[in-house]
């Protein structure tokens, strides 16, 4: 099945990282991101070597730091957030460029936000050496329910199409001296949505009428040989295997 044209996250390139089979480096994001969710929010120079190893990850993979930053902005809504707990936290005050803030809520705050950015600049890293597609490969490869794998699959290649149904639909209504600028044009905007509910409905029975004509019997073939060697895990898991070894120093430590 192909993975239709979102590659917007995707660099293609031929680094160490990109060649790692995929389920290698789902297990090894999911491990950094226990690690990292572990970790006491105490335990600030922690969030900084997590940090640096993420950023030892981008260069070898060689990518662009200007990429990660952009694609960061999905986490605007978390920093919005993080930055209100400390005006509206309880507890032991402080002062900070004349606000008074919580210090609990500070805590909380910075807990969020080193945790998220991490987690979010991994999950980048992996979406940006992993094709879309070998992602679910690398989900199926480790076990995970078949029929939300391939839920997911469907959505990924069909989610082009859906779209430039949209974009005809749009064309269509505005050749017509359609033009939505206010809430009289609801209704108009609403039965639009319904007709695409349906003919994507009706595309769905008619994929899977296909499929089954095909032999299909409830799981989706696999051609792509993505064995991994022991090697393979060694080079994906040195990540979540270092950043452990940080959380083992910190609990240590204190």
């Amino acid at each position: 099945m192909g993975a239709g044209h979102h590659h917007r996250l995707h660099l293609p390139g031929d680094s160490v990282v990109h060649r790692l089979p995929p389920q290698c480096k789902l297990l090894a994001v999911l491990a950094f991101a226990v690690v990292v969710v572990a970790t006491p929010r105490e335990s600030l120079w922690a969030f900084g070597v997590y940090a640096v190893l993420l950023a030892g990850v981008a260069r070898t993979a060689r990518v662009p730091a200007g990429h990660i930053v952009r694609r960061m902005a999905i986490e605007v809504p978390f920093v919005l957030f993080a930055f209100l707990i400390p005006i509206i936290g309880l507890g032991e005050r402080t002062t900070v460029l004349g606000l008074s803030l919580s210090v609990p809520g500070l805590w909380a705050a910075w807990n969020i936000l080193a945790k998220a950015t991490l987690g979010v600049v991994a999950s980048i890293l992996l979406a940006a050496t992993t094709e879309p597609r070998a992602v679910l490969l690398g989900a199926q490869r480790l076990r995970l329910p078949a029929l939300l794998v391939q839920i997911a699959m469907f959505m990924l290649r069909y989610l082009d199409v859906i779209m430039d149904e949209m974009r005809r639909m749009k064309v269509a209504r505005e050749s017509r001296g359609f033009e939505a600028r206010d809430l009289r044009h609801v209704p108009v905007v609403a039965r639009s949505a319904g007709a695409l509910f349906i003919r994507s409905y009706e595309r769905g029975e008619r994929v899977h009428l296909a499929m089954l004509s095909r032999g299909y019997t409830g799981r989706m073939p696999v051609t792509a040989d993505l064995s991994a060697s022991a090697g393979q895990w060694a080079a994906a898991l040195a990540l979540p295997l270092s950043a452990l070894a940080v959380l083992g120093v910190s609990a240590l430590g204190s």
